[in-house]
């Protein structure tokens, strides 16, 4: 039977034949001992090969570095962006690394110019005493003229002549920064009479149900999908009621103060607005070959 012992001394040895009297290696020692001279107990070993058990302290302080690990792990996977593996990498748009970001995250480093263009005015005197809004106000009643919205007519007797008003806001871009003031002139819609200035309001919209399927689908079939804006939707849509309404404040006809507008399409405020935008467009898509779903 052999033993293997394994030699860490300290002092003067004689290793290999040399009698230099200086230690001049490590290494391990063969040694034939008989069965019958050891006993079934009997171990060497050296100080070193024992390993010393932790201590409780020792226990404590890796238990709670694993947790420090996990936690910031756990903090790490909240702020970053999770995707699926099954979609193209190819179909994300910016980073998928970056944390995700909101509106309100960015409005909490606006600086104080950015806060002094998102006050809104809340009268037409205030947007009056502002160029830029002025501006605004200017671009919808040009839009009313290109649309061909209403016709400047006498105030007829007796009808019920709907007020109008200017709707003042703040167009922000992702971070929160005010690109673009937008104002809209819209009718008051409350002081409509049913079965006079309106008849049937009602108009279809789409369930959120409805548009995660779609996206369920075009991204399993890997289909391009566009989004469009039709600019003042509502101004397209043709009504089939007799309505009249105010001139805007501010911006009356100086040669006829007293004359009304006679509304050929609808007006933002309208009651019947919506119903009369989804007909002009379920028509029109119709027409060139869509068919209802």
């Amino acid at each position: 039977m052999f033993l293997t012992l394994a030699m860490k001394e300290e002092g003067n040895v004689m290793f290999g034949g040399n009698e230099s009297g200086k230690i001049i290696g490590i290494g391990t020692i063969d040694i034939h001992v008989p069965e019958d001279t050891l006993e079934s107990d009997q171990t060497i070993e050296s100080e070193d090969s024992l390993e010393a058990e932790p201590t409780p302290e020792a226990q404590d302080e890796v238990a709670s570095d694993e947790a420090q690990d996990g936690s910031q792990q756990a903090n790490q996977s909240k702020n970053t962006f999770k995707y699926k593996s099954s979609h193209s990498e190819d179909h994300i748009i910016g980073n998928k690394e970056s944390p995700r970001r909101t509106r309100s995250y960015f409005r909490q480093e606006e600086s104080m110019i950015g806060l002094l263009l998102v006050i809104e005015p809340t009268t037409v005197d205030e947007a009056l005493s502002d160029d830029g809004w002025i501006l605004a106000m200017q671009e919808v009643l040009n839009q009313f003229q290109r649309n061909d919205v209403w016709d400047l007519v006498p105030k007829p007797q007796p009808k019920n002549i709907i007020g109008t008003k200017w709707v003042f806001r703040n167009k922000l871009n992702e971070q929160g920064e005010v690109i673009r003031n937008k104002a809209r002139l819209v009718a008051q819609g409350y002081s409509q009479k049913e079965g006079i200035d309106y008849t049937e309001t009602f108009a279809p919209v789409s369930r959120l149900e409805a548009i995660r399927l779609l996206l369920s689908y075009v991204v399993n079939h890997g289909i391009i999908l566009y989004k469009m804006d039709v600019k003042s939707a509502f101004l397209n849509g043709v009504i089939e009621e007799e309505v009249f309404v105010k001139q805007p404040p501010s911006f009356e006809d100086l040669k006829n103060p007293d004359h009304v507008y006679k509304l050929k399409k609808s007006l933002y405020g309208l009651k019947q607005a919506p119903k009369a935008w989804y007909d002009r467009l379920s028509n029109f898509l119709i027409k060139n070959d869509f068919k209802r779903g």
